[in-house]
């Protein structure tokens, strides 16, 4: 696949990036060291190792905004940019002061809620066209996407939960304009205060930290690291966000479509293989003529999508060595992000030297438990209610002793406060969640997304 780049290089061409390499994880290692030194850590002598170069199962469902990645390449971009370098380029990153945030003890687990804002601030020309901010879209903010991710450093695992943004939970504010009940991205309007607030009453996950991405951001993480490499299956569109793949295969996604992929809940794919999409209009009968399928799972296809991109992207960002592009990627991170106020660059550096190693195949990824219902808001709508005891279960799980006590629980179908079970789950038990359906379908099953992916949805892939 052609993707504009040289061709490897051999010989002492090759010699001499090896050495580089290793004299930039060298450098980090010894930056790690010293953030250490300064925090009091003394660290053990280590053995040599040697590193091995099998991957794990490839991870082949999850979803969106992917602060997670976001958060990811800045990490790493730190790690290679130089101390000095990177605390100029810190102190340009917007930051935002989240109220309601619990405190976090060092060395323990820690949850950073990563939020995608649909904001199209800061979209124009085609690219703004295209996500319809030049169509008055562009006014306001929901949370397009709701991440849960949580780290813990010491097993050196990261999991991430997804809240799809359709899921009706008690609101803390705005009653009189939403009512008692609503979906979770309603919240957001009002900042990213209110939204972890939010999740910590409905569900009883502490937040330590907030992250939040806009269309723009995402866009410009993308563009910085040079794109990420998807395996299509098949050719593959969407009429609302603007996704066009026009061949199947490993390829380079770059600018735009990395925005259009990571957006589509409305995926339609052409199991002949060609390209011949007839555009946006055409009709049902027609599609299906021309051998277009739809997959009609919509927050829940976005969600795997989303996750495949994630991946991808990390497995990007690891690979930077070039100075060049890891100063394009802290350049253009204040452009759409906003970082915690409460993170400093020293834990930033710490964490990018404790997981700069780290491998996709230990990202675990998981949807809230859910049930598709029809609700009385005025007029009847779709939404999801939390299904239990799936959603405790897997709460209980993932975020085991850390998880508090919700002071105000999720609705039922009826818009009564679910009654939230007490689980206590053995280590060893394999936690399983809701795969998608269709939004047409009365209940979810219970199954591990992390294990099965759809066989026209994109994986991350190496050309």
């Amino acid at each position: 696949m052609v993707d504009g780049r040289r061709n490897e290089p051999n010989g002492s061409r090759r010699q001499e990036i090896a050495k580089r390499k290793l004299a930039n994880e060298q450098r980090l290692v010894a930056l790690g060291e010293a953030v250490d030194r300064k925090n009091g850590i003394e660290r053990k002598p280590k053995r040599a190792s040697t590193r091995s170069s099998g991957g794990g199962p490839r991870i082949t469902k999850r979803r969106f905004i992917i602060t997670a990645l976001i958060v990811a390449g800045l990490l790493l971009g730190l790690l290679g940019g130089g101390y000095i370098y990177a605390q100029l380029k810190f102190g340009s990153i917007p930051k935002i002061n989240v109220a309601g945030e619990l405190p976090t003890i060092s060395g323990e687990p820690f949850n950073i809620l990563e939020i995608g804002s649909d904001s199209r601030v800061g979209l124009t020309g085609t690219v703004g066209a295209q996500s319809g901010a030049t169509s008055g879209q562009a006014a306001g903010q929901r949370s397009d996407s709701v991440k849960v991710m949580h780290v813990d450093p010491g097993k050196g695992t990261i999991s991430v939960l997804s809240i799809p943004r359709d899921l009706m939970v008690s609101l803390l504010q705005n009653q009189s304009l939403y009512g008692k009940y609503n979906r979770i991205n309603v919240n957001f309007g009002s900042g990213p205060s209110l939204l972890a607030q939010t999740i910590t009453a409905n569900f009883g996950i502490p937040i330590n930290y907030t992250v939040t991405v806009s269309f723009q951001g995402l866009i410009n993480a993308a563009t910085a690291i040079g794109g990420v490499y998807l395996n299509f299956p098949y050719p593959s569109a969407d009429p609302y966000s603007g996704l066009r793949i026009r061949h199947a295969g490993c390829q380079l996604v770059t600018g735009f479509q990395t925005l259009a992929v990571s957006r589509s809940r409305h995926f339609y794919y052409n199991q002949r293989g060609i390209w011949n999409w007839p555009g946006n209009n055409a009709s049902d009968a027609r599609l299906h003529a021309l051998g277009w399928v739809y997959d009609g799972t919509s927050d829940f296809g976005r969600i795997d999508r989303q996750n495949a991109f994630m991946e991808a992207f990390i497995s990007r960002a690891k690979g930077l060595y070039n100075p060049l592009t890891i100063n394009s990627l802290l350049s253009k991170i204040p452009q759409g992000i906003a970082l915690d106020s409460k993170f400093s660059l020293n834990e930033l550096i710490g964490l990018a030297v404790k997981f700069h190693h780290f491998n996709t195949a230990n990202l675990n990824t998981y949807t809230m438990p859910n049930t598709a219902a029809v609700v009385n808001m005025g007029i009847p709508q779709d939404v999801l209610i939390v299904r239990e005891p799936d959603a405790q279960q897997l709460l209980t799980k993932m975020f085991g002793s850390q998880l508090l006590a919700p002071t105000n629980p999720p609705p039922g179908a009826n818009l009564q406060p679910l009654v939230i079970p007490t689980i206590t789950v053995p280590s060893s038990t394999t936690t399983t969640i809701a795969t998608k359906k269709s939004k047409h379908s009365p209940t979810t099953t219970t199954t591990n997304p992390t294990q099965l992916a759809p066989s026209f949805d994109p994986k991350p892939c190496t050309p």
